[in-house]
């Protein structure tokens, strides 16, 4: 992953209701959650909704599909696994006695 990226993805998440969204969506898991289903979780206005959900769609943290008139919204776990790597990947590289090292 590149810096830009990690830095991209984390700007989106640094926003609480984009956080909150996310969180939801990772909790739903795999089987992700219809757009109004996810709003009445919210409690937030369709356009609020909208626009939040464009920005992590638009960093790849969220993917969306059409089934039928249904629009699920699901967390893109591969892209969160990537972007958790690339900030522990390094954990502790420069220190000769750390515990995340130990094996």
């Amino acid at each position: 992953m590149k810096l830009d990226d990690a830095a991209a993805r984390l700007e989106a998440l640094g926003n609480p209701t984009r956080l909150a969204i996310y969180r939801t969506l990772v909790k739903v898991g795999e089987r992700g959650i219809a757009v109004g289903k996810l709003q009445a979780r919210m409690g937030a206005a369709a356009s609020t909704l909208s626009h939040h959900l464009q920005k992590l769609i638009q960093v790849g943290l969220v993917t969306q599909e059409r089934q039928a008139t249904t629009l699920i919204c699901r967390a893109n776990f591969p892209v969160m696994s990537g972007l958790v790597t690339y900030l522990t990947e390094e954990c502790c590289s420069e220190e000769k006695s750390c515990s995340a090292n130990a094996a």
